[in-house]
């Protein structure tokens, strides 16, 4: 299959004690059964992600990474709650299984969903799909979206999955604490946006579940069809502003090595009609001060990345590339600090 996920042998700083795991899945997995197989996804950067395999049944396992973590990280409980809380609406989310928060069976928290057979597409610009193909998925990746911005979080059981209001003032907060924490060198033009983003918060105070890394490469998409058949990495979701997702689809505009006629000729629609299409499914007439939105992603971009870096210098990343991610943090900062100065 093109674009089928990549999977290797679980890492060696990412073992497991499989034989403990088999026995708690035996008791707590339904239809659980037979001699487990155990292999691990790459291109996470997060929260380590393995396929488990056991009488011609597939499911997938999530963990917290080994070692120390910043405070309040890897919250696979967190995802956990968000998948099955949306269960019964219409986004298209894993079955959840179950959750475990005992670190003695594998050493950390983990959660097993089922296994959702299709397509993840790592990069739309070199995903070799059809672009009429890859048109049609993004704009049902868009459509998914704001599907997700109009669930009613109170009705589904989240009203305390966050506070609502002042997303923006607790993000920045949060994740220049985040960068802080992390910080392996400077950076001027984070520290410029770490400085001008809590003075500029727009006045928009919508509230939503919103899912925090929704990028095309957290889709499943249908092994043959341009539909998005689950939404996956939840780790980053709370209550908070439609606009942070939205932006966050957007912000390879304002980086990409490819123009944007390049990247409209592969088929992806361009940065406005994403907009317009995610407006038209959710109601909005329109998005003032767009340039504030894709400069808080920039920046939140480069919070994480910087602390994906880190971990990979402490090696208990959950991916072997983590220590490429540092060029990642510093063209995030400028990129974000430019479309500040340049909306100046």
């Amino acid at each position: 299959m093109d674009n089928a996920p990549e999977i290797t042998q679980v890492r060696a700083e990412h073992r497991l004690d499989e034989a403990r795991l088999s026995t708690y899945l035996t008791e707590y997995l339904p239809g659980f059964t037979g001699e487990l197989t155990v292999r691990q996804f790459e291109g996470g950067q997060s929260n380590p992600t393995y396929l488990l395999e056991a009488a011609d049944t597939r499911w997938v396992l999530r963990k917290k990474p080994p070692g120390q973590l910043l405070k309040s990280a890897h919250a696979v409980e967190r995802e956990y709650r968000v998948m099955h809380a949306l269960q019964e609406t219409d986004m298209p989310v894993p079955r959840v299984d179950v959750l475990c928060e005992d670190t003695s069976v594998i050493g950390t928290a983990f959660f097993v969903m089922a296994w959702v057979p299709g397509r993840i597409v790592m990069s739309s610009l070199e995903s070799g799909i059809e672009p009429s193909d890859l048109n049609a998925i993004y704009r049902d990746y868009m459509q998914v979206l704001a599907r997700l911005h109009s669930v009613d979080y109170k009705a589904v059981g989240l009203e305390d999955f966050g506070r609502p209001g002042n997303y923006f003032a607790r993000q920045i907060s949060r994740w220049s604490d985040q960068y802080r924490a992390s910080e392996t060198g400077p950076l001027p033009e984070m520290d410029q946006l770490i400085d001008w983003l809590p003075k500029n918060i727009p006045q928009d105070d919508a509230t939503s579940i919103v899912h925090g890394d929704y990028t095309i490469r957290n889709m499943v998409v249908h092994p043959t069809q341009p539909k998005v058949v689950a939404v996956l990495d939840w780790e980053l979701s709370t209550i908070g502003h439609p606009l942070g997702d939205l932006a966050y689809t957007c912000q390879f505009f304002h980086h990409s090595d490819y123009s944007r006629q390049q990247i409209r000729a592969l088929g992806v629609p361009d940065e406005q009609e994403l907009i317009d299409i995610y407006c038209d499914r959710s109601g909005r007439s329109g998005v003032d001060h767009w340039s504030f939105y894709i400069a808080y992603c920039k920046f939140r971009l480069a919070a994480i990345c910087q602390g994906v870096y880190k971990r990979g210098l402490e090696g208990n990343a959950s991916s072997a590339t983590a220590l490429e991610q540092r060029p990642n943090v510093e063209r995030s900062a400028k990129v974000g600090w430019a479309v500040v100065e340049e909306a100046s």
